[in-house]
């Protein structure tokens, strides 16, 4: 079973966050210039929530709110699913499927050390199903 510090090794543990008073149209930029679906927001040290891509959709697009005068506080997620480093792979696939949830902030001690996209995770067990097949391969042909 991988673990999510297993990933975090291979992934690093870069935190692409901004702060609750940052303004909707500044996140959103941050996340295309990041490449990522999704922010930690921090107030300080602490997490706060999280804002993705999908909040942007349904809470500023749908609703005809500007972007450039909506603080993130406004839209953000304040109720954030987040795991240890000591999960494994399969438990946060099943919380994050149970709870339709696309990025899992990952905390140690109180502190965000990283975070998790569903790609992530499917990359991860991809990968472990191929080491499982080649062992598999490497023991039939003997």
């Amino acid at each position: 079973m991988t673990l999510v510090s297993q990933i975090l090794k291979k992934k690093g543990h870069d935190i692409h966050a901004v702060r609750p008073e940052d303004t909707v149209f500044d996140a959103v930029k941050m996340m295309a210039e990041k490449g990522v679906g999704a922010l930690v927001v921090m107030d300080g040290e602490k997490l706060v929530g999280i804002i993705s891509e999908r909040d942007y959709a349904r809470k500023i697009i749908l609703e005809g709110k500007a972007s450039r005068d909506t603080p993130v506080s406004d839209i953000m997620t304040r109720q954030v699913l987040c795991v240890s480093p000591e999960r494994t792979v399969d438990e946060c696939l099943a919380l994050m499927s149970d709870k339709r949830a696309r990025h899992l902030p990952v905390v140690e001690d109180k502190r965000v050390v990283g975070v998790l996209s569903i790609g992530d995770l499917v990359k991860a067990t991809i990968d472990e199903q191929q080491v499982m097949i080649d062992q598999l391969k490497q023991y039939i042909s003997g």
